[in-house]
C-alpha cells in the first residue's frame, strides 16, 4: 500500500497527464527557496533534535489544531499552550492518539495531502493513519527523530533547501541567526524585518514597543524623524544577517502619503495613546507608504499581507495566545487603498511590493490588473485558507490572462510546519504543471514554452522577486 500516487493532482485526461508528468520530471528536483515563513531560527542554530512526534507535527501546527477544535476538541487536550501555563497534555502519546483518532476529519483538505506526503517521504508510512495504527506510527516516526540525521540541519540538506527566510519582530536581537552566521555550517537562514508591534497602534505594548525599538538603536522615538531613523537602523540590522524582505501583516491594504508635518503630528498622537480609531488606521496606512520608501533606498522587498482578521475570538486569544487558528479572512480593497502609496512610489522601478490576499474576488478584478502595469508590483502565490490545489488552480485561471506569469512570484510556503516544506512545494509544483498542460493542450502554449515556464514558476522567478 502507498499513501501517494504519482499521478496525484494531475489531470485524468491521458494527453493533458502526459504532459503535465514530463512537465514535473523537469522541475520536480529543483532545489526549494522559501523565501517568507515562520519556522523558528533557533531550530538551526542549536540544531537539536526534535522532540516526540505531537510536538513536531500537532501543538505548534494551527492548520492541524483549528480543525480538531471546530469539532469540539479541546486546544488543552492537544497540547497546545495556554497563556498563563495552566495545565495541558503534555504526554506525546497520548495527544497523537487523539489526533489519530480524528485523522478523517482532514480528508480532502490540504493538510491531509501536506501530512500524507510527510509521512510518506520523510518517516516511511504506508498506510493511513487511523486510530487502529496510532501507536505503531507514532514509534515509527520517533524512531526516526531520535536520529541524527533528523536534526534540523540535515534535514534542510535533505529538504534541498537553498534557502529559508524566517519572519523576526522588529525588536529582535536575532541571537540564533548570530548563532547561525557563526556556527560554520553552510545553509542559508536570513530574517525579514516584521516590524508590526513597533507600527500598529493596536499591537499590545505598542507604547512600551517604541520606547524599546529606541533603545536598540539610539534613536529618540519620542519624534517622528527619530522613530523613522530608529526603523531604518533596524532594517540595515537585519540585512547584517541577510534579511532581503520586510514584511508587514495589516488587517487592510490601506495606505496614507500625509505630508511630513501632518505624518509628524498624527505621530505625537499614537505615541501618547490619544488617537482615535481611524487616526490609528491612518497611523498604520502612511506606514506602509514610509516603508515603501525605505525600500526605495536600501532594497529591501516589501510584502503586505492584508485581509485577516487576526484573534477573531477574545476568549480565545485570551486564553492561548495570537495564532492559534482564530485568523479569519475578510474582504479586501486594494485599488483604492493602495493608490496613495502607487502615486507617491508605485512607478518606481527600485521598489518591489509582493501583494497577498485573503480576498480571492480581487483576483482578476482588482490584483491581476494593478500588477499588470505598475512595475512595483508583483504577486504572491496564493496564501494561507488558499494554499491549496483548488486556491492554485483559482489563482492561475484568475491572475494569468491579465498579470501574465511574470509578474507573480511563484511560491512561498509561509509554514510554521519545518517536515511540511517539501509537500507544500510539491503541491504547487504539479499543480502549475498540470494548468501548463492544459494551455499546451489546448493550444494556447508551446511545449517548450511550458518547460520554461514551470521552471521558473517552480524556481526562477521566486528567486529574482526576493533578490536571493
Amino acid at each position: 500500500m502507498t499513501l501517494l500516487d504519482e499521478n496525484r493532482l494531475f489531470d485524468a485526461e491521458p494527453k493533458a497527464r502526459g504532459l503535465a508528468q514530463a512537465l514535473y520530471a523537469g522541475i520536480k528536483d529543483l532545489p526549494l527557496v522559501s523565501p517568507h515563513g515562520h519556522t523558528e531560527p533557533r531550530w538551526y542554530a542549536e540544531n537539536e533534535k526534535f522532540p516526540d512526534p505531537a510536538q513536531l507535527l500537532i501543538v505548534p501546527d494551527h492548520y492541524v489544531f483549528r480543525m480538531l477544535f471546530s469539532q469540539g476538541i479541546r486546544l488543552e487536550d492537544l497540547g497546545v499552550p495556554t497563556a498563563d501555563g495552566s495545565a495541558v497534555e503534555t504526554d506525546g502519546r497520548t495527544i497523537w492518539r487523539l489526533f489519530a483518532k480524528n485523522y478523517y476529519l482532514f480528508r480532502g483538505t490540504p493538510t491531509r495531502s501536506w501530512l500524507d506526503h510527510t509521512f510518506a517521504t520523510l518517516f516511511g508510512v504506508t498506510e493511513r493513519l487511523s486510530e487502529t495504527n496510532a501507536d505503531a506510527v507514532y514509534d515509527q516516526i520517533a524512531e526516526r527523530l531520535g536520529r541524527d540525521d533528523y536534526r534540523p540541519r540535515a534535514l534542510f540538506e535533505r529538504f534541498n533547501l537553498e534557502v529559508i527566510s524566517t519572519t523576526d519582530a522588529a525588536l529582535d536581537d536575532l541571537k540564533w541567526h548570530r548563532m547561525i552566521k557563526g556556527s560554520g555550517w553552510k545553509g542559508r537562514v536570513i530574517p525579514a524585518y516584521r516590524p508590526d508591534s513597533v507600527v500598529d497602534p493596536d499591537f499590545a505594548g505598542f507604547a512600551a514597543n517604541l520606547d524599546k525599538l529606541g533603545e536598540i538603536t539610539g534613536e529618540d522615538t519620542g519624534h517622528w524623524n527619530g522613530y523613522l531613523e530608529a526603523h531604518r537602523k533596524r532594517r540595515a540590522y537585519f540585512k547584517q544577517f541577510g534579511a532581503t524582505s520586510s514584511d508587514h501583516g495589516h488587517p487592510t491594504a490601506e495606505t496614507a502619503n500625509l505630508l511630513p508635518k501632518e505624518a509628524g503630528q498624527l505621530y505625537d498622537k499614537v505615541r501618547t495613546g490619544k488617537a482615535e480609531p481611524r487616526e490609528r488606521a491612518l497611523f498604520r496606512a502612511q506606514m506602509l507608504t514610509e516603508m515603501a520608501r525605505m525600500s526605495i533606498d536600501d532594497g529591501l522587498v516589501l510584502q503586505i499581507h492584508p485581509g485577516a482578521w487576526r484573534n477573531h475570538s477574545p476568549a480565545m486569544l485570551s486564553k492561548f495566545g495570537r495564532d492559534k487558528g482564530f485568523d479569519i479572512p475578510s474582504r479586501t480593497d486594494y485599488v483604492g487603498a493602495l493608490k496613495p502609496l502607487l502615486d507617491a512610489v508605485g512607478t518606481d522601478p527600485r521598489l518591489s511590493i509582493i501583494l497577498f490576499t485573503l480576498d480571492e474576488s480581487v483576483y482578476a478584478r482588482e490584483l491581476a490588473p494593478l500588477a499588470g502595469v505598475y512595475p512595483s508590483l508583483k504577486l504572491g502565490p496564493p496564501w494561507w485558507f488558499h494554499d491549496s490545489p483548488e486556491g492554485m488552480r483559482r489563482f492561475r485561471e484568475m491572475a494569468t490572462e491579465t498579470a501574465g506569469f511574470y509578474n507573480t512570484v511563484g511560491f512561498n510556503d509561509d509554514t510554521r510546519a519545518f517536515p511540511s516544506i517539501p509537500a507544500r512545494h510539491d503541491v504547487a509544483r504539479r499543480v502549475d504543471c498540470a494548468f501548463l498542460a492544459r494551455l499546451v493542450t489546448e493550444h494556447r502554449l508551446d511545449e517548450d514554452e511550458a518547460h520554461e515556464v514551470a521552471k521558473d514558476l517552480a524556481y526562477n522567478l521566486v528567486r529574482k522577486a526576493y533578490k536571493l
